[in-house]
């Protein structure tokens, strides 16, 4: 019996499928056949194996040895190859796996709006704050527990990036376009504008557009390089211009603008405008599922904390996630960028200025003089004169903001109100009839959208714009009116 190809001599494959499967596994590498060539007899041939029957499997085995040997010959000039980048590493400089130990003591933090924040969402960044890679750290205002990072929850690592301290949707943003319309134009058309959002979104895992757009974000060397990214190329086109589900929107509101935007020539006064929600969709989420698994391999750690297991960015792996964040978060704007462009287009109006900003990312910034990989998991961006868009909920206002650039915060502010039921409790607390007559008192008419995202699940935003006014200046007001989400 091989494989349960073969059950017994009376039930037996014709021969050619017979001839067909010896073949198949005569063409199969083994590490055999990496030793005969000469590679050590360590993990360096596990990595190598791996990494061909991930991506290359399809392949002649004598051509793939034909590479072998040239990897084993020269591996520096395969270092960050996208096959054999980690195969020359394990030959160069194997990286160490080995238990890590926690810190005594943490980091230096700071915590805004302490009494606003629950106590799980505390323990979170505690525990995060003893990671021997941990510079510093922040919860925002609008902080509640998550997975690895808490939601709202800041931290600065040394040369190392941990994918949960991003977040499955990596490069998850919000995009506000202020249109050159009065806040007037709403008024007597609603129910062309809800035509546009039902034609031109789309929500969850399956619903893509039937006339694709191009972009340039596809054209990128990462989609090429990294086997990985290639792979998922296919659904990441499919799904450009879509939201996920969840508290993902697009909306249509009103912009109160209290201060002037001089670069755009934007004078203060009332505007229509659309705001939208989402992050990089299935590639997202496959980039983030795949080196979570590589991180966590590689870094172990005490089992409470395994999920802050964290990529060394000099490793193979952790360039190559870093590479395929930022396609991702580009991705992420991409998407915005075309539902913008189509809903602009549907209007026949022109957009003046978009504010947009990456929630769930890591960038290199600099904290108290250092180069540290700074995750913000649920924050806004605030350096100084950075302009950014803080929500409330579909029935309380959000903020255009500018960062004031606080050192405490990490140079950051909270990235909305912040869940104060989670969405299972939303489900036993609140009844649709109730979302129903809440909705229809704040003149919003909601468009898919389920209990779990009740506006009643989430803080009071005036509350949580008032616990960060030394993080941020407010320059205006977006009231939302007509709301798309999923279902």
């Amino acid at each position: 019996m091989l494989c349960g190809y073969f059950i017994s001599d009376d039930l037996k494959y014709p021969a050619q499928k017979q001839k067909d499967f010896k073949q198949f596994m005569g063409n199969k590498l083994s590490g055999k056949d990496l030793i005969k060539l000469g590679f050590p007899k360590n993990n360096a041939i596990n990595i190598a194996l791996g990494q061909i029957n991930r991506y290359r499997k399809r392949e002649k085995k004598e051509a793939i040895l034909t590479e072998a040997k040239e990897v084993l010959l020269y591996p520096e000039k395969f270092e960050g190859h996208g096959t054999w980048g980690k195969v020359a590493e394990g030959l160069i400089k194997p990286v160490e796996v080995r238990m890590h130990q926690m810190k005594t003591t943490r980091a230096p933090f700071s915590i805004f709006g302490e009494n606003e924040i629950d106590q799980q969402a505390k323990f979170q960044l505690y525990d995060a704050l003893k990671l021997p890679i941990s510079v510093a750290g922040a919860l925002m205002p609008d902080s509640h527990s998550g997975y690895g990072l808490p939601i709202g929850g800041v931290l600065a690592t040394d040369n190392a990036v941990i994918p949960y301290g991003v977040g499955v949707d990596i490069g998850c943003r919000m995009s506000l376009s202020i249109f050159d319309l009065p806040a007037s134009y709403l008024k007597g058309k609603d129910h062309q504008l809800q035509a546009i959002l039902k034609d031109h979104t789309k929500f969850g895992m399956t619903e893509t557009h039937a006339i694709k757009a191009d972009h340039e974000v596809f054209s990128r060397s990462e989609f090429q390089d990294i086997p990985l990214l290639k792979s998922l190329l296919p659904k990441a086109y499919k799904q450009l211009g879509t939201s996920g589900g969840g508290n993902h929107f697009v909306e249509f509101g009103t912009v109160q603008l209290d201060a002037p935007l001089k670069e755009w020539k934007l004078e203060p006064g009332n505007y229509f405008c659309i705001l939208s929600h989402s992050g990089s969709r299935g590639l997202g989420a496959n980039i983030a599922k795949h080196y979570t698994y590589l991180a966590t391999k590689q870094c172990p750690l005490p089992r409470n904390v395994q999920h802050l297991a964290w990529l060394d960015l000099n490793t193979h792996d952790g360039q190559e996630y870093w590479l395929a964040i930022n396609l991702a978060g580009d991705y992420a704007k991409a998407c915005h960028d075309d539902i913008h462009r189509r809903v602009a287009k549907a209007i026949g109006k022109r957009i003046v200025v978009t504010i947009e900003n990456h929630h769930n990312f890591a960038w290199k910034e600099m904290v108290d003089g250092k180069e540290c990989i700074v995750h913000r998991k649920g924050a806004t961006p605030a350096h100084q004169g950075q302009l950014g868009i803080i929500p409330g909920s579909m029935t309380a206002p959000g903020f255009i903001v500018m960062g004031k650039g606080n050192a405490a915060s990490l140079n950051s502010a909270s990235h909305g109100a912040g869940r104060l039921f989670s969405r299972a409790k939303c489900k036993s607390t609140f009844t649709p009839s109730e979302i129903k007559k809440v909705l229809k008192d704040h003149e919003v008419h909601l468009i898919g959208g389920g209990v779990d995202e009740a506006p009643m699940a989430y803080k009071d935003i005036h509350k949580v714009m008032a616990l960060q006014e030394e993080l941020v200046t407010v320059l205006g007001t977006f009231t939302p009116k007509i709301v798309r989400m999923d279902r």
